[in-house]
């Protein structure tokens, strides 16, 4: 940490902006919420591509600004004439942090910053669950002179819609403080599709601006917005379009469907906010727009609709939220800031600045993947989608990889991974004697999916997941009922006892020795007598004789601490190929990533002796490719969560750099221009498969290690 200590202090103390900020991704967040609500920019450049959904859908945001009377585009694809006709902004940068992502351009005589923020805190789950994003503009002469300048910012009413054939209702709202744009699809099938490559159809967008800022709002086409802007008008008239003033409606107008000058219904139809003109020299001159979306209800768990999290909040509506969340913007973008900070200074002190950036890079992804829910009984539900691999719902090997974010800042939000599973095995809906594989595809979970079950590493994850919850808030760094209803991790897992017992005694029968299965490596395809898997299993044992303890079993810790130990032994014996340990235990000329193994540290299990560590660290530093470390022997592709797993086994910094490096160069130099993709190819770092999910939340491993061991 010494080695940072100087860029911790400039990072607080003198604001230094650098810091904290990533340069180089294969994507940009822009809008990150969950599943539904999530808008990307695919290029380097703002201002050269549509915005798109994570899938890869069109989502387009546009953004123009008009200077000395010549229009810039900069964000956004130019297409048709008038597109096309507008100059480019040129791009100075784009950075990345925790919450943010920002653009600084030079549009002729002035220069523009663009700021999209997603408040996404992990320790306010009320915070956390509005589904508000900020966008802020800030313009300031670039030259000493004074320029009249104008913005205009659209929104695609597609954003509402799976894809650009169903027709939409769009009409104008308002409060007291905002003019807002509002638009859905006419038939609103709530919750009725199930599916990965799929965009929400049902619910609204909103598009709102404050009035004390001066902003226009109307409805056109992208053609038209583009055309009438160019011309130097406030309002859109033509082409069947409405215009909505700066006095917003608050309640005329239909919903979608009605005719009326307050509502129009069709395809292709964008929502516009228009700046007034106005003189810009050396003092900047901001600009602020919100961007919501309602989903109405959420997901579908065992039958039951629910509602988001923020729904179940008193008086709560989507105007409201609205206003709640401008009149707080000061204090929420004041609290962003300072997370930011302090999440890129506790990376850097844990892992350097590199890791920090990897840390930075995969925040929003993480979060973003999950849906905040109440459950049936007002327990927290925090459920994943698989995106771009299935589209599963909850998949407990999906959650797995996940956790050190949600360990390292809000453990509520784990056990919110964990209950839907518990739910699904104490209700009788699933008989096995092992945990499921996952609760269905996303947005219904109704039951498992997956073809295939997965005994030894389901219940491995969910043994050794309730163990870690439990060290977390021994810890101490969080609040321990953050999320919780007051629990403690020890309550937590006396609560699950009797289910976990039953896994428990799974993994003492099946899980040192696993038969021809699949593991969460399913794309690598069944093996038999899985090194790695047998880890998992042997770790599991530990942690479940860990928990014994510490709720006063001492017999029972006792057997399955001693049992755990007595298979690591077994384990190094039957692993063992000289200078490193195998894949499988009949094969002695393959090999693997033992990342199960972070556990026994994390956790001080002390199960394997520190020289099995080493042996490993020392094999891997010598096997890699120029992009990462193959994930066994078989192929060369990775999967950089779990580099970021073996890396962390190392004691030494050099070590911890030699394994962690090639995936920071994967990050930042990948030719696939996609959202983090967690697994690629080691020799050109090209992506294998799998895009935007959430196991990048397992980068956070290390300053994981670093919070629970290193303080």
């Amino acid at each position: 940490m010494k080695k940072y200590l100087i860029r911790i202090i400039l990072i607080f103390l003198m604001g230094e902006p650098s810091f904290g900020q990533v340069r180089q991704l294969p994507a940009y967040p822009l809008i990150t919420f969950d599943p539904y609500f999530s808008i990307w920019s695919f290029g380097e450049e703002g201002n050269y591509s549509d915005t798109r959904h994570w899938s890869g859908a069109n989502n387009p945001l546009l953004g123009l600004i008009k200077v000395d009377g010549k229009v810039y585009r900069f964000l956004g694809e130019g297409r048709g004439a008038d597109l096309a006709e507008t100059s480019l902004a040129e791009q100075s940068w784009v950075s990345v942090n925790a919450t943010q992502t920002r653009y600084q351009f030079v549009c002729g005589g002035v220069d523009l910053s663009l700021t999209f923020t997603s408040p996404l805190l992990l320790d306010d789950l009320s915070l956390l669950s509005h589904p508000v994003s900020y966008i802020s503009f800030k313009v300031q002469s670039n030259d000493g002179g004074t320029h009249p300048v104008q913005l205009y910012f659209g929104v695609a009413g597609v954003v509402a819609a799976n894809d650009s054939l169903q027709e939409l209702g769009v009409r104008k709202r308002g409060t007291g403080a905002l003019t807002i744009l509002e638009a859905g699809t006419k038939q609103q099938p709530v919750l009725q599709k199930k599916g990965d490559d799929l965009r929400i159809d049902w619910g609204y967008c909103y598009v709102a601006a404050p009035i004390a800022e001066g902003a226009v709002q109307s409805i056109s086409s992208r053609q038209e917005a583009v055309e009438a802007f160019g011309a130097g008008k406030d309002t859109l008239e033509q082409g069947g379009a409405v215009a909505a003033s700066a006095v917003p409606s608050t309640g005329a107008g239909a919903r979608s469907g009605t005719s009326g000058p307050d509502s129009v219904t069709g395809r292709g139809y964008f929502l516009n906010t228009t700046y007034p003109l106005q003189a810009v020299g050396q003092e900047p001159l901001e600009k602020l727009l919100l961007l919501a979306y309602d989903e109405l209800y959420a997901v579908q768990f065992f039958h039951k609709n629910l509602r988001p999290w923020w729904r179940e909040e008193k008086g709560a509506s989507p105007l409201a939220l609205l206003d709640q969340a401008y009149k707080g913007v000061k204090k929420t973008l004041a609290r962003c800031d300072t997370f930011n900070k302090t999440l890129y200074a506790t990376a850097l002190a844990a892992g350097g600045e590199h890791y920090a950036s990897l840390c930075v890079s995969a925040y929003r992804q993480s979060i973003a993947a999950h849906a905040l829910v109440k459950g049936p009984g007002g327990e927290l539900l925090f459920l994943s989608k698989e995106n771009f691999s299935g589209g599963c719902i909850n998949t407990v090997d999906v959650t797995y990889p996940s956790a050190p974010l949600y360990l390292a800042y809000n453990p509520g939000l784990l056990k919110g991974m964990l209950n839907g599973i518990f739910y699904y095995s104490e209700s009788g809906g699933w008989k096995k004697p092992f945990a499921a594989h996952d609760l269905g595809i996303y947005p219904l979970a109704n039951g498992q999916a997956y073809g295939e079950d997965m005994p030894v590493e389901e219940c491995g994850n969910m043994i050794i997941l309730t163990a870690a919850i439990v060290r977390a808030e021994e810890i101490g760094r969080q609040k321990p009922n953050a999320g919780s209803s007051g629990k403690t991790g020890a309550d937590y897992a006396r609560k699950h006892w009797a289910t976990l017992s039953t896994w428990a005694k799974y993994l003492e029968v099946n899980g040192f020795d696993p038969v021809n299965q699949l593991c969460t490596d399913d794309f690598a395809g069944h093996l038999a007598r899985n090194a790695n898997l047998s880890v998992k299993a042997i770790v599991a044992l530990g942690c479940y004789g860990q928990l014994a303890e510490k709720l006063g079993k001492t017999a029972l810790a006792r057997k399955y601490m001693d049992l755990a130990r007595e298979l690591a032994g077994r384990w190094m014996k039957l692993a063992d190929a000289g200078d490193h340990y195998s894949l499988t235990f009949d094969d002695k000329n393959s090999w693997s990533q033992k990342y199960n193994l972070v556990w026994d540290k994390l956790l001080n299990l002390h199960l394997f002796p520190k020289m099995v560590y080493e042996k490993e660290v020392a094999y891997y530093i010598t096997h890699q490719n120029e992009y990462g470390l193959p994930l066994d022997s078989r192929k060369t592709y990775t999967k950089s969560d779990w580099i970021l797993w073996t890396s962390t086994l190392a004691d030494k910094e050099e070590d911890f750099e030699a394994l962690m490096e090639p995936v920071y160069k994967y990050i930042t130099s990948t030719p696939t221009r996609v959202p983090l993709s967690d697994w690629h190819e080691t020799k050109d770092g090209s992506k294998v498969g799998f895009q935007a999910r959430s196991v990048v939340g397992g980068y956070f491993i290390k300053l994981l290690d670093y919070q629970w061991n290193k303080k």
